[in-house]
């Protein structure tokens, strides 16, 4: 009887184990990859962990859901940070609207919409944009920013100089699509990687995937 009862608690044990989602052991250039060389991280003690996006890319756009779902629920530990990327000079147009709504303290509130106004509503297009920004800042009043002040900013030399260096910073971090995410400035991954059966992206994984990755630059900080 003893012996059952020994056997039923292990068996409850490892059922436990994989009710609540055990870690899955991660395989290095498939679930992520190292960046070579590695980049300085600006979060202290916390695990920074960095967004490249791009306001004009579909993918970035689906991942919006997943990844404010993801945010709620962050460790405490993690320094989250927005960076908009630029592979050529035609990307930085939508990097500038970011830095923009960065300096007026409007991220929260317009971060979102500029996506879904350019993949939903059609009300900014990226390539027009190239061309006049007016549609840009006529977008921006009708969401009751003052037109002015953001024309400002958008021209200010602090908004352009940041512009300018995402391109270096998109090299640097060895960015080669939108989006990609890099943690602690080591550990490379993005949504692409984690697929189902059908090709398509597998945002519960992927975010597990995220999860762990945290934990493998979590126990680098420890060990310093």
């Amino acid at each position: 009887m003893r012996n059952w009862r020994s056997v039923l608690s292990l068996l409850s044990a490892v059922a436990f184990v994989l009710s609540t989602g055990a870690a899955e052991a991660l395989t290095p250039d498939k679930d992520y990859r190292l960046l070579n060389p590695p980049q300085p991280a600006a979060s202290g003690q916390k695990v920074e962990v960095l967004e490249f996006f791009w306001y004009g890319c579909p993918h970035c756009y689906h991942l919006q859901g997943p990844l404010e779902a993801w945010l709620k629920t962050k460790p405490a530990d993690v320094e989250y940070k927005r960076v908009p990327a630029a592979f050529n000079e035609a990307w930085l147009q939508l990097a500038r609207v970011y830095y923009t709504l960065d300096a007026m303290g409007l991220v929260d509130k317009l971060h979102q919409q500029v996506f879904t106004a350019i993949h939903e509503k059609g009300a900014l297009d990226p390539r027009m944009l190239l061309r006049d920004p007016k549609p840009l800042f006529d977008w921006v009043a009708s969401k009751g920013v003052d037109r002015q002040k953001f024309i400002d900013v958008y021209n200010s030399f602090a908004v352009k100089s940041r512009t300018q260096r995402t391109l270096e910073l998109t090299r640097n971090y060895d960015i080669q699509g939108t989006p990609t995410v890099v943690v602690d400035g080591r550990y490379v991954t993005a949504p692409s990687m984690i697929l189902k059966a059908d090709n398509t992206i597998d945002y519960p994984r992927y975010f597990k995937v995220l999860d762990e990755v945290i934990a493998m630059a979590r126990k680098n900080h420890a060990a310093k």
